[in-house]
């Protein structure tokens, strides 16, 4: 075996601490520090990310109940307003019916006059007749309240 020279051994571990400390600074370290700002950018950009996905739910979610509460004030409305307008179509039919009977009952009261007008007619007809009838059987006049 060779003999071990110190001095080679000594030069080759300075040169190579020497050099070791050059590329830990020159090249290991900003390298090192790259990858940790890039895994730090990383970390902010998930973290931001998932901000804005927890924003985007949120906002989602106040949509989805302002649509629903504007579908429920639209319900609501529609039904106010379909039972106001049955209640004026109600309101509408009673007063024709009132109204319709008012008719009604007039007709049926006029129809009534007219009955009785053409009851006290007829029999004011039929007593001249009777009469006319008797004194033309008799060839004479006849005296009374019933004549003419």
């Amino acid at each position: 075996m060779p003999p071990v020279q110190w001095g080679t051994l000594v030069a080759l571990i300075v040169s190579f601490l020497v050099f070791w400390f050059m590329f830990s600074r020159i090249f290991f370290r900003p390298f090192l520090d790259l990858l940790s700002q890039r895994e730090r950018r990383f970390k902010e950009l998930g973290q931001k990310t998932e901000k804005l996905l927890q924003e985007a739910r949120l906002a989602d979610e106040t949509r989805e109940q302002s649509v629903a509460q504007a579908r429920r004030e639209a319900l609501a409305r529609r039904d106010a307003e379909r039972r106001a307008a049955e209640a004026e179509a109600s309101r509408i039919v009673e007063g024709a019916k009132e109204e319709s009977r008012a008719v009604l009952e007039s007709v049926r009261k006029q129809i009534d006059d007219d009955i009785k007008a053409a009851g006290r007619e007829l029999e004011t007809l039929s007593k001249t007749l009777a009469a006319d009838l008797a004194e033309r059987v008799l060839g004479r006049r006849l005296n009374g309240p019933s004549a003419n």
